[in-house]
């Protein structure tokens, strides 16, 4: 189907040993297709996610949420993702 919009977020990992802390960060991407939304590993039908909300986390980062039949997943992103929610909002009215 047609990719409507993409926004970036990161997976951030964390590996704890007894002498240090190591933060790696896996940068990926969410699609919004007319039929679905994409993450690296899920993949949600349009009509399964109830909405899409943004929480602001400090200056520099937030939290994207989906939510959804199944639960609420939240995605690690470093810019608004407004465009991205303004798209999902237009095209669930459109159906």
């Amino acid at each position: 189907m047609t990719l409507l919009a993409v926004h970036p977020y990161v997976k951030i990992q964390r590996d704890v040993s007894s002498f240090k802390q190591i933060q790696r960060e896996d940068m990926r991407e969410i699609r919004l297709y007319t039929d679905r939304i994409e993450t690296k590993y899920h993949t949600f039908a349009i009509q399964d996610v109830l909405d899409i909300s943004y929480h602001a986390i400090g200056h520099k980062s937030g939290l994207l949420y989906l939510h959804t039949i199944r639960g609420i997943y939240s995605y690690h992103v470093y810019q608004t993702p407004q465009t991205f929610i303004d798209s999902f909002k237009a095209h669930r009215k459109n159906l």
